[in-house]
């Protein structure tokens, strides 16, 4: 669609953890979960061939107003293309490019979310263990502080640090960890 439209020459579109923190307006570790689970995801579905945007299924274990499905959902959105029923319906008679109810929730799978190829029919369930990137011990005070209005100036600035740490520590140091983000294979369908 972008090389239809005229976004992109070659259809090729990058997108990075700055883009998933300008979507969600913030940086944390459920930001760099979904965005860690998604860029595995589509690792694994596609190898070294270039995922396909609007080609892929969504579909997230919980409901959409559940604790931070909301924000998995978007981030997967924004890497997928997949929308659940106010996304893009299409263009022309055919509806090409159609990415409108892509994104599911409620799903019975055994993970926070698993993504499947519409061509191929092949998927993966991904789960994420955000407890292997402990946060550091000061932060349950601080967080407390902060959260109530009642922390300092340095407080909230040692506070905001210590988060970006261990946001920082599953991108970096734990990217490849696969006790982080788990995967593994969701039974194929018929293409």
């Amino acid at each position: 669609m972008a090389v239809f439209l005229g976004a992109s020459t070659n259809g090729v579109i990058t997108y990075n953890y700055a883009d998933a923190v300008k979507l969600a307006g913030h940086s944390c570790p459920t930001v760099a979960g979904a965005y860690l689970m998604v860029i595995k995801g589509l690792a694994y579905l596609y190898g070294d061939e270039l995922p396909e945007r609007g080609g892929i299924e969504v579909h997230m274990r919980d409901g959409r107003e559940a604790g931070t499905t909301g924000v998995i959902a978007a981030v997967a959105t924004l890497l997928t293309g997949a929308a659940s029923e106010t996304g893009f319906a299409g263009i022309g008679e055919n509806q090409r490019f159609v990415r409108r109810n892509l994104l599911q929730f409620d799903a019975d799978i055994d993970g926070l979310l698993a993504l499947r190829r519409h061509d191929t029919g092949r998927g993966v369930i991904l789960d994420l263990n955000v407890a292997r990137v402990p946060a550091n011990p000061e932060m349950r005070t601080l967080f407390l502080k902060a959260v109530a209005g009642q922390a300092n100036e340095s407080e909230q600035q040692r506070f905001a640090m210590l988060w970006q740490e261990r946001v920082a520590r599953m991108l970096l140091d734990h990217a490849e960890d696969s006790e982080l983000v788990r995967i593994r294979a969701w039974e194929a369908i018929p293409a």
